[in-house]
């Protein structure tokens, strides 16, 4: 069993009996009193951001994983369609399961899966950055070429990205697939 001294930015640790990521963490020792470590954590199923403290020294439970590259085959109704890329498994998650973030990945992409020991997907990493094509794209008004005018685009993906003025119709853009922002022409 590890301790808090243990403790790690981005770290999987099980608390209150759900996977929390450890966002943030502080060592602090008030004068007197007994140390305590304080705790930003966020919940893997819910996306809540908690703070708590606990006891300095107190045992934590941390959740080994290894991540693994798959493949993203298809989308089908409601589930997404993966192939590891060492054992050419099929894996099929819901889509609560995999969240937003698939918005920006096509088929025949790479991402990176996330696994517990047993085996069970927690989560899906799409990379940072992805080029995508613009298929739909609003022309630009005359007069509208200030650096800090943005018009709405529709990539090939169907995701909906605010993008300069100056992006048109078939441009290639890239995307961070974290925030959902426009980075450059790709």
């Amino acid at each position: 069993m590890a301790t808090t001294s243990d403790l790690q930015r981005n770290m999987l640790i099980m608390y209150n009996g759900a996977i929390h990521r450890v966002v943030e963490y502080q060592h602090s020792n008030p004068g007197n009193w007994r140390a305590f470590v304080r705790l930003r954590l966020k919940n893997f199923q819910t996306g809540k951001v908690i703070e708590d403290r606990v006891r300095a020294g107190a045992d934590i439970e941390i959740i080994s994983t290894q991540t693994r590259s798959a493949q993203f085959l298809y989308k089908d109704g409601d589930m997404y369609h993966f192939m590891d890329n060492d054992n050419f498994d099929q894996i099929a998650l819901a889509e609560d399961a995999v969240g937003d973030r698939m918005t920006f990945i096509k088929e025949n992409d790479s991402v990176d899966l996330l696994l517990l020991e047993d085996g069970n997907v927690l989560d899906v990493e799409p990379p940072t950055f992805v080029v995508l094509e613009v298929t739909q794209a609003d022309v630009a008004v005359r007069g509208d070429t200030a650096n800090n005018v943005q018009k709405n685009v529709t990539v090939e993906t169907g995701a909906v990205v605010k993008v300069p003025a100056f992006v048109n119709e078939g441009d290639k853009i890239r995307i961070d697939t974290r925030t959902g922002d426009y980075v450059d022409r790709g």
